[in-house]
């Protein structure tokens, strides 16, 4: 009998069963099937599911098998970080915000925008912990926002802003946009969060 997993406990308390590494993108799934130390199980969740180090499945023959965020290709980036942050929520992409850098997963257009943007880049090979939703959890979707060093909107566009802020702690924080109709979202988009579709040139 196929042991499955239909159950996340977020956040889980030790002790585990065993544990399993899963890049980013290995964190987000609904349906799949998994192998770790202690054998074989299958995925099946009644929806797409964000994991995070430290998330256990619970298994249908009552272990738990604890997440850990397996390292890969990142870019660790140091500078102007509220002017850096800016451009990288701009973008949409999935970040990373500490007191004294930003971290991202490897990208050569954005790898190119933030070098010209006078940041300090280095590759690494490091578990990616991106900043979650509003709500701690969720996920940023990137969306192509055409050349490097910026986005022209086309006439008669519906215009929305971008800004960027610095926490108390020093850290830079994600860029926002706000409407004129008064709806603002953060740049990180959450699953279950809709917004009116904006174009972009």
């Amino acid at each position: 009998m196929t042991t499955t997993a239909h159950t996340i406990i977020r956040n889980a308390p030790a002790p585990f069963d065993g544990e399993i590494a899963l890049d980013y993108e290995g964190r987000l799934l609904r349906r799949k099937r998994l192998s770790f130390a202690g054998g074989v199980f299958m995925v099946d969740l009644p929806e797409v599911t964000s994991l995070d180090d430290g998330d256990a499945f619970e298994l249908s023959d009552g272990r738990q098998v604890v997440v850990r965020a397996a390292p890969e290709p990142v870019i660790v980036i140091r500078g102007n970080l509220p002017r850096l942050a800016w451009h990288i929520g701009n973008r949409h992409t999935p970040c990373r915000i500490e007191a004294d850098r930003l971290i991202i997963r490897q990208d050569h257009v954005l790898e190119a925008m933030l070098k010209k943007l006078g940041a300090e880049i280095v590759h690494k090979d490091i578990p990616f912990r991106p900043e979650g939703g509003a709500y701690g959890h969720g996920r940023t979707f990137g969306h192509d926002h055409g050349p490097a060093d910026g986005h022209p909107h086309g006439a008669g566009e519906q215009i929305h802003s971008h800004a960027s802020a610095q926490s108390s702690s020093g850290s830079a924080q994600a860029s926002s946009h706000s409407r004129s109709s008064g709806h603002s979202h953060s740049s990180g988009h959450t699953f279950g969060h809709d917004h009116p579709a904006h174009d972009h040139a």
